[in-house]
C-alpha cells in the first residue's frame, strides 16, 4: 500500500454526484465546515509559526554549540600540533651524533649554539635551547638567555621526555623536553625546543574568520529548511488541527504489527479498542474482534475476569489453551488517556518448561551436594553404608539396599569373588517390606538378573517396571512375587566401585506410589554412589590401619604385670578417639626385690608411633637388664634416639621422628622404701601419703628424648609402706577445654583419700578425668609401696682380710637356720665364700654382705672396686677361674650391679625348687 492511499486526506476528489470509497470516511469522519475549517487553519499556522520560531532557536543554539565545540578543537588541534612540532624537533637535536658529544667538551656552548639556531629554522619552532643536566642553558636561539636556567625541566632530568603547554619566564609557549644522555644512559643535558603560545592563538585566529561564515551558512540553510518544512506541514494537513492529527495517530498500528508480546487496548467499558497481531495469535482472536466486549471473544473465564476487573496486574501466569501467558495490566487514565487499559501477553510456556527443568536440575545438586556433606562422616564402614540410604530414602528411592563385600566389613582388601555379599544396610519409608533383613548373606548366582549384570558390566542398570521384567526374578521367584504384591515396582542397581575394584551392591527402589524410575535417575544414582564408593573405601582402609596398629600396640605393651612382692599395681592404657598412639607404660622387676617403673610419650598417633613406642620400650628393656641407675638409663636411651634419628634416608619422609619423646624411669627398693627417678620432658609423679595427702614432688626436669647436649638428673624420695605413686602421660590432665594446671587439681581430688587400693585409684581417675573418649591416649600406672621387714634382712661388714670368710660364712648358716632354710644353707655358703674371697682378693675395701629373705634368697658381695669379674672356662692347668662358674651353678640367677662407689656381686636362689647340682656332673665341668 502506497504512502498516499494510507492517509486519506490525501485521497482525489471523486468526480460529482459519485460516491467514492472516501464518502465512508466522510461519514464516519465528517470534514469540518468552512467556519471550523477557517478557525483550524488560523489555530495551525500560529501552530506552524510557533514551530517555525522554536526551530530557528533550536538550530541557532545548535549551530552556536558546534561553533564552539570547533573553536575549542581547533584551538586544542592547534596546541597537539605545536607539541608534535616542538617534541619532534627536540629529540631530532638530542638524539643527534654530535650533541651528547658537545655536551661532554670542555666548551658546549660554542659547539651548540650555531648548531641551535640552524635548527630552530629548519624545524619551523620558536626556540631551541640545549640544558645541562641541571637546567642551565648552554645555547639557545635568544641568545641572551644563555647561562639562565630553564623551570620545570626536572622529570627530563630524571630521563622521562614529555610535552606540556609552559606558562612562566621568558615566554608562554607549547613546548616538549628530551633528555640527552651518554653510553650508560645517563643523562648527561637536555633539549628544549617549542612554539610560543601567541602563535599558536595566532594560527587559531585566522581560522575563526572561516568557521562562523561556516556556522553562519548552516543557520541560513537550517532556517530556510525549518520553513520549507512548516509549509509542506501546512500544505498536507489541509488545515486539520492537533487533536484531529493526535487522533489519527492513535488508530495507526504499523509498529506494532513487529511487536512479539500481544498488546491489548480497551476502554473503560471493556470494549477492545486495538489488539494486535501478537494477541490475536496468542489468544485466537476472529478478525472482527475490534469494537466487541472481551467476554465475546471466548477467552478464558480468569483471563476475561482479569481484564473486566480494570485492576493493575504483574507477571500474572494464565493458562490459554495449550499456551501458559503472563498477563500484564496498567489503566491508561493517568498517563493522559481516555478510561481504559493496556493489557501485554506474553507466551511463557517454553519458558516455564525450562524453568522446570532447571528446577529439576538444581534439586538434584543440591540433593548431591547434601549427600556428599552426610556420608562419610565418619571412618565407618557400616555407618557409612547407613548414611548412604539415610541421604537416599526418601528423596532418591523408597527403599535402598546396601551390600558390602565380607573383605570390605573386616579393612581388608576386596577380593574378586563377588558373587556373595552380606546386606549392611537398608532404610524403607514404609515397614512390612519383604526385603531381607541387615545380616543376610546375599548371592548372586543367576546370570540374567539386573544386580549380576550390573557388576558384570560395572554400571547402573535400569528396570523401570518390575511387572513386565521377567529376568530379575530368575534369582528368587518367591521373593520376587511378594515385592510385585507389597508394591515395589521400579528398580535401579549399582555396582559400588572404588578404585576400579567392586566393594558391593546398592539398590534404589520405588514403589507403586512413587513414579518410576527413568533415565535421567541413572546418572544421579551413580553419582551418589561413586561419593558413597570413596566413602566406604576410606573407612576400609582406615579399619584395616587402625586393626594394625591395634594389634601391633596390643603386642608391645605388657601383656600382665610381672609377679613381684614390693609393690601392689595396676594400669590402664586407653587410646585416644582418632586411634592408637604413642604412650606405654612398663613395671620391670631388678635384682634385690626392686622393681622399675616406666612411662613414656611418643608425638603423634597411628601406627607409626605404635612402632616407635616398641623400640623405645624394648629399648629400655634391654638398658634395666644392665641394671643402671635411672639418670643413666635415660642417658643411654637419648644417645639411642639421637643416633637413631640421624640414621634416616631419603626415603624415610614420612617417618615418624623419635626426638620429642618423653620418659620417667623410675626403680623404687622395698628394703627401707627409698625411690630414685629421672625424667626426660615428662610430667612429675603424684605421691598420695598413707593419709591419703597428694603432692607433686620437685624433681629434677631434663629435656625430651633426642634433644642432647644436656645431662640427666635424677632425684631420690622415701616412701613410708603404704603410699601410692602415680604415674601417667599428659593426656589424662591435659586436653583442649582444660588446662593442666586445672587438670592437676581435679587428679589430686580424685585420688586424695586414704586406703584406695591401687585399681580403685586407677578407676576413680578414669571416671573423673576421662569421662568419654579422651583426645589423647592415656598411659596410667599406680603403684602402693610394701616395705621388707626387718627381720628379713642381714647386713655384715667383713674386714678386707681373708680370714674372715670363715667367721662371716658361719654367722650366715646360724641366720639361715634361723630362717629356716638349712637346705639352701651348704649352697649359700659355697657362693658366699667365693664372691667374699674374690672381693677381697681382687676388689677394695669396703666389704659388706647382705642377704635379703623374701619370694627368694638374695645374696649381695659388694666392695669398693669397680672391676667386674666375668665367668670364663678354666683349663686344667689352671689353679683359679673356676669360683664364679661355681656361683652359677648353685645360685638361679646372678649378676653385677655398679653402686657410686664400688660394685654390687648378687645372686637369687629359688626357695621352692632349691635343689643341689649333680656332683659328678659338677666335677665334669670343672675338668677334675
Amino acid at each position: 500500500m502506497s504512502g498516499r492511499s494510507r492517509w486519506p486526506w490525501a485521497s482525489p476528489a471523486p468526480p460529482p454526484g459519485t460516491r467514492g470509497p472516501s464518502d465512508r470516511s466522510r461519514s464516519r469522519r465528517p470534514w469540518p465546515s468552512r467556519g471550523r475549517r477557517l478557525s483550524s487553519s488560523l489555530s495551525v499556522r500560529t501552530l506552524a509559526a510557533q514551530v517555525f520560531l522554536l526551530q530557528a532557536l533550536i538550530m541557532l543554539l545548535l549551530v552556536a554549540v558546534a561553533a564552539a565545540a570547533l573553536v575549542v578543537q581547533g584551538r586544542y588541534d592547534a596546541e597537539r600540533s605545536a607539541e608534535d612540532r616542538s617534541l619532534a624537533a627536540a629529540e631530532a637535536f638530542a638524539h643527534a651524533p654530535g650533541t651528547a658529544l658537545a655536551l661532554q667538551s670542555p666548551h658546549p656552548t660554542a659547539r651548540l649554539q650555531a648548531a641551535a639556531d640552524q635548527a630552530q629554522k629548519g624545524s619551523r619552532v620558536d626556540f631551541i635551547s640545549v640544558l645541562d643536566k641541571h637546567g642551565i642553558r648552554l645555547a639557545d636561539t635568544v641568545p641572551s638567555l644563555i647561562g639562565t636556567k630553564a623551570e620545570g625541566v626536572g622529570r627530563a632530568a630524571a630521563g622521562e621526555t614529555f610535552t606540556e603547554t609552559f606558562h612562566g619566564e621568558p615566554t608562554d609557549a607549547v613546548r616538549a623536553v628530551v633528555p640527552v644522555t651518554d653510553a650508560s644512559r645517563r643523562v648527561i643535558g637536555m633539549v628544549t625546543a617549542g612554539i610560543q603560545y601567541a602563535n599558536v592563538s595566532h594560527l587559531l585566529n585566522r581560522q575563526l574568520p572561516m568557521l562562523f561564515g561556516a556556522a553562519a551558512g548552516a543557520l541560513v540553510l537550517a532556517t530556510g529548511g525549518a520553513a520549507l518544512v512548516s509549509r509542506r506541514l501546512l500544505r498536507q494537513t489541509h488545515g486539520l488541527g492537533p487533536a484531529e492529527m493526535t487522533r489519527m495517530y492513535e488508530h495507526h498500528d504499523a509498529v506494532l504489527h513487529a511487536v512479539r508480546e500481544g498488546v491489548l487496548i480497551l476502554d473503560g467499558e471493556g470494549c477492545v479498542l486495538l489488539a494486535n497481531d501478537e494477541a490475536h495469535r496468542l489468544l485466537d482472536l476472529p478478525q472482527d474482534a475490534d469494537r466487541r466486549q472481551v467476554s465475546e471473544l471466548g477467552l478464558a473465564p480468569r483471563l476475561v475476569r482479569l481484564l473486566e476487573s480494570q485492576e493493575p496486574t504483574t507477571d500474572e501466569v494464565i493458562p490459554a489453551g495449550d499456551r501458559l501467558l503472563a498477563v500484564n495490566i496498567r489503566p491508561t487514565a493517568p498517563y493522559g488517556g481516555a478510561q481504559g487499559l493496556v493489557a501485554t501477553l506474553r507466551d511463557t510456556t517454553d519458558l516455564r518448561a525450562l524453568s522446570g527443568q532447571a528446577e529439576v536440575a538444581r534439586g538434584r545438586l543440591s540433593f548431591l551436594y547434601e549427600a556428599g556433606m552426610r556420608i562419610g562422616t565418619t571412618l565407618d564402614v557400616r555407618r557409612t553404608a547407613e548414611e548412604l540410604t539415610e541421604v537416599a530414602v526418601p528423596r532418591m528411592a523408597d527403599f535402598v539396599t546396601v551390600e558390602l563385600l565380607d573383605s570390605v566389613l573386616h579393612g581388608q582388601e576386596p577380593t574378586s569373588a563377588v558373587r556373595q555379599m552380606r546386606r549392611t544396610a537398608l532404610r524403607a519409608s514404609r515397614t512390612g517390606h519383604p526385603l531381607q533383613p541387615v545380616g543376610d548373606v546375599i548371592r548372586f548366582v543367576m546370570a540374567d538378573t539386573p544386580m549380576t549384570s550390573a557388576l558384570r558390566q560395572g554400571r547402573a542398570v535400569l528396570v523401570p517396571e518390575l511387572h513386565s521384567a521377567e529376568d530379575w526374578r530368575a534369582q528368587d521367584p518367591e521373593g520376587a512375587l511378594q515385592a510385585l504384591d507389597y508394591g515395589i515396582r521400579s528398580l535401579i542397581t549399582v555396582p559400588l566401585r572404588a578404585r576400579g575394584v567392586v566393594l558391593g551392591m546398592v539398590n534404589f527402589w520405588r514403589g507403586a506410589d512413587s513414579p518410576r524410575f527413568e533415565q535421567e535417575d541413572v546418572a544421579v544414582v551413580e553419582e551418589l554412589v561413586a561419593r558413597a564408593a570413596v566413602a566406604i573405601d576410606n573407612a576400609r582402609r582406615y579399619s584395616r590401619e587402625h586393626a594394625l596398629a591395634m594389634t601391633l600396640q596390643r603386642n608391645l605393651l605388657p601383656l600382665g604385670l610381672p609377679e613381684q612382692g614390693a609393690l601392689e599395681i595396676a594400669s590402664r592404657y586407653l587410646p585416644a578417639r582418632s586411634g592408637v598412639g604413642g604412650d606405654w607404660f612398663d613395671v620391670i622387676p631388678l635384682p634385690g626385690f626392686r622393681v622399675a617403673l616406666v612411662v613414656g610419650d611418643i608425638v603423634g598417633h597411628g601406627l607409626q608411633a605404635a612402632v616407635t613406642m616398641g623400640r623405645l620400650r624394648t629399648a629400655v628393656l634391654n638398658f634395666s637388664s644392665l641394671d643402671l641407675a635411672p639418670d643413666e638409663l635415660l642417658g643411654h636411651l637419648d644417645e639411642m634416639v639421637t643416633r637413631l634419628d640421624t640414621q634416616g634416608g631419603p626415603g624415610d619422609d614420612d617417618r615418624v621422628p623419635l626426638t620429642g619423646a618423653t620418659c620417667l624411669y623410675a626403680i623404687y627398693d622395698p628394703v627401707g622404701g627409698h625411690c630414685t627417678l629421672s625424667r626426660a620432658g615428662h610430667l612429675a609423679p603424684a605421691v598420695v601419703d598413707p593419709q591419703g595427702r597428694v603432692s607433686f614432688p620437685d624433681l629434677p626436669l631434663s629435656p625430651p628424648l633426642g634433644v642432647g647436649g644436656h645431662p640427666f638428673e635424677a632425684g631420690e624420695l622415701d616412701l613410708p609402706e603404704g603410699s601410692r605413686l602415680v604415674l601417667f602421660t599428659d593426656g589424662l590432665v591435659e586436653n583442649r577445654g582444660r588446662d593442666i594446671d586445672e587438670g592437676l587439681e581435679l587428679l589430686s581430688s580424685a585420688v586424695g583419700h586414704a586406703d584406695l587400693t591401687p585399681e580403685e585409684t586407677c578407676r576413680a581417675l578414669v571416671d573423673t578425668m576421662l569421662p568419654g573418649h579422651p583426645s589423647d591416649d592415656v598411659a596410667l600406672l599406680v603403684a602402693r609401696t610394701r616395705l621388707l621387714a626387718p627381720s628379713s634382712v642381714a647386713t655384715w661388714d667383713v674386714p678386707f682380710d681373708a680370714e674372715a670368710v670363715s667367721r662371716v660364712r658361719r654367722e650366715v648358716s646360724r641366720r639361715l637356720a634361723d630362717w629356716g632354710l638349712e637346705g639352701v644353707a651348704f649352697a649359700t655358703e659355697l657362693i658366699l665364700s667365693e664372691l667374699l674371697t674374690n672381693a677381697i682378693r681382687y676388689g677394695a675395701p669396703p666389704v659388706r654382705v647382705r642377704l635379703l629373705l623374701g619370694r627368694t634368697l638374695v645374696c649381695e658381695v659388694s666392695d669398693g672396686s669397680n672391676t667386674s669379674p666375668r665367668l670364663r672356662r678354666a683349663a686344667t692347668t689352671d689353679e683359679g677361674g673356676r669360683g664364679l662358674f661355681l656361683v652359677s651353678q648353685f645360685a638361679d640367677m646372678w649378676g653385677t650391679r655398679y653402686a657410686p662407689r664400688g660394685k654390687v656381686i648378687w645372686t637369687e636362689q629359688n626357695l621352692d625348687t632349691a635343689s643341689e647340682p649333680d656332683p659328678s656332673a659338677l666335677l665334669g665341668a670343672l675338668g677334675l
